[in-house]
């Protein structure tokens, strides 16, 4: 079966001239399914109705749901034991599909989001195979409500400090920020308050106002194992960049197409001097701390001005400082 995307490209180019032989070599179909993808006269992709093998037994299913008082184990067994040739999964699949015992969910509300609206970050605990060794990572992840474009990386714990560099590592691969930031209820960014009352925490509103936004309240690391934090991070943007290229049939494209239209409308983030993967540090200013100069300093100024990289910093009162040093 071919996706809408696979058709779309075909009625393209036969619209443009080419032969059914050298649109079927250049997707690397068959002919057949170019003919047909060209009888049809559309890029929608048709749906398969198949029978189901408990149709015929609809209404002793009924009829013995009521009896064994829903329990489905019990009619699958009075079914076979009537001669049925019926496993349960297709028991329990038809009777999902019928709704007989299951009543349809209802949706609470529709949520409906405009490009550069709202971008979501979450954290969760998982457990990876790093360095030869399985350990517990927190892995952090920020999605752009429009687009779906995602982008997460791992830390072994998650703190202040870790959440303020993840969110800027992130709009930097975004390149830019959406206008609200909607966040679970965590205390390393909420200081009281829930919802539209949420207060955050100074700090944490001191960088949503630098980059123009503001709070309101596993299938990479399967079979997967890594050398070091730094490989399994690099291995989550790859990753990254992989599933936002990816078609997607909700969305009727992928992350990255629906992007194109959404970067327009971010904010765009001050400049951070990212060199040699280090911060720079300015004396009496926090790292993450607006810098009023308009160009990054001169080499001449690393020696004096340029502070540990990233991973060897920590957070301590709200202040970037050395491992070594105590407060």
């Amino acid at each position: 079966m071919l996706d809408q995307s696979t058709r779309a490209a075909i009625l393209q180019l036969r619209e443009q001239g080419h032969s059914i032989r050298s649109i079927a070599r250049a997707l690397k179909v068959s002919r057949g399914a170019v003919r047909d993808v060209l009888r049809s006269a559309t890029e929608q992709v048709p749906t398969l109705v198949r029978p189901e093998k408990a149709t015929p037994y609809r209404d002793q299913i009924l009829e013995l749901y009521v009896r064994c008082k829903g329990n489905l184990v019990r009619v699958h067994e009075e079914l076979v034991a009537s001669g049925a040739q019926l496993s349960y999964q297709a028991l329990t699949a038809f009777c999902r599909r019928q709704g007989i015992g299951h009543e349809p969910k209802k949706p609470v509300g529709e949520y409906r989001f405009g490009p550069g609206q709202e971008m979501q970050h979450d954290t969760s605990p998982h457990r990876a195979e790093i360095g030869g060794r399985v350990q517990p990572v927190q892995t952090a992840s920020l999605v752009c409500c429009y687009s779906r474009m995602l982008f997460f990386q791992f830390f072994p714990s998650f703190t202040r400090f870790d959440c303020k560099v993840f969110l800027t590592d992130a709009l930097h691969y975004l390149q830019g920020a959406c206008e609200t930031c909607l966040i679970d209820n965590t205390h390393l960014v909420v200081l009281k308050g829930t919802g539209r009352d949420m207060v955050p925490v100074p700090e944490m509103a001191a960088f949503a106002d630098r980059y123009g936004f503001r709070y309101i309240e596993t299938n990479f690391l399967a079979g997967r194992s890594f050398r070091s934090w730094t490989d399994a991070n690099q291995g989550a943007r790859e990753w990254c960049d992989k599933v936002n290229a990816r078609f997607r049939d909700d969305l009727k494209a992928s992350p990255g197409e629906l992007f194109t239209l959404e970067r327009s409308h971010l904010t765009w983030a001050p400049s951070v001097y990212l060199l040699h993967h280090a911060w720079w540090i300015w004396k009496g200013m926090s790292p993450l701390t607006p810098i009023a100069s308009p160009s990054p300093p001169t080499s001449s100024d690393a020696t004096s001005k340029c502070g540990r990289p990233k991973t060897k910093l920590k957070s301590i009162e709200g202040h970037a400082s050395s491992p070594r040093t105590r407060a």
